[in-house]
């Protein structure tokens, strides 16, 4: 069936939510792309579909703005719909999360390119699959909140991801990266002296430059380089592999979660 605009039930997992019962960046990252995967398939193209067709969607660019955070159980339901479908091939995509009383909670603007599976590499979408997401537009999509500039250094985060933790293209799903940047954040904090347990998303934006496999070794740089009118720290992660070959990069906006903003600066350097 098609149409512009898909609304339907979303439901985050209970392992999702820290003690605080908030749920964490990354999953609600892994949200939106149920929200946009779900959409697809009531589109008529399901994941097993373009598998079929030997091609897929991959995310390139995505960012998200939290409205406020959400608690386990709270009735949520997603809006989305595609913006923008460029040389039939890459996909602008706008994900709303809206709570009971359509209130907004979360929203993402996600940037997906169709590839070939077997060459992984970009290719034209056929025309049965552009007809499938006809555009719609509501206005501008989410963009990172404005900030003053700071310079603070840099800490580095080191892992390597589960063979068990790979996604169905076999590298690490994008929204890993998110998890990866707040564990680096969270070590910053817990050096401080601080519960990691405080950190609060706002936004994020992630430019994914290349995939991660199991068990590559992944260093995440992180600095401050910013803080918003409201005093939101924003850091830039930088998410390398070996030979300094660039993944991703990434910005985060974060806060404490009823706390003084100044804790969180001087966690990173900041005075």
């Amino acid at each position: 069936m098609t149409q512009p605009v898909w609304e339907f039930p979303i439901e985050l997992p209970r392992h999702a939510f820290s003690m605080r019962d908030a749920a964490r960046a990354g999953d609600l990252w892994r949200a939106f792309q149920e929200a946009a995967v779900g959409a697809s398939s009531r589109a008529g193209w399901s994941a097993r579909r373009f598998r079929e067709a030997g091609t897929a969607f991959v995310v390139r660019t995505m960012t998200v703005s939290h409205q406020r955070e959400t608690y386990y159980g709270e009735p949520l339901h997603a809006r989305t719909w595609v913006c923008r479908f460029r040389r039939e091939m890459i996909s602008s995509r706008e994900v709303r999360i809206l709570d009971d009383h359509g209130a907004l909670v979360v929203a993402a603007t996600q940037e997906w390119v169709h590839i070939d599976l077997a060459a992984r590499t970009p290719v034209r979408a056929p025309e049965a699959v552009t007809l499938a997401f006809p555009e719609h537009d509501e206005g501008e999509g989410v963009s990172l909140p404005p900030f003053d500039a700071v310079e603070g250094p840099t800490d580095v985060f080191e892992l390597r991801p589960f063979y068990t933790s790979m996604d169905p293209l076999g590298h690490a799903n994008h929204p890993a990266y998110v998890d990866w940047c707040d564990e680096a954040t969270s070590r910053v904090m817990v050096r401080a002296g601080l519960d990691p347990l405080m950190l609060q998303p706002v936004a994020e934006q992630v430019v994914f430059r290349g995939g991660v496999g199991p068990d590559q070794r992944v260093e995440v740089q992180t600095r401050p380089v910013g803080i918003t009118g409201r005093g939101d720290l924003v850091l830039r992660h930088r998410v390398r592999l070996d030979g300094d070959v660039r993944a991703a990069d990434a910005t985060t906006v974060r806060r404490l979660h009823e706390a003084d903003p100044a804790l969180l600066q001087r966690a990173f350097g900041l005075r």
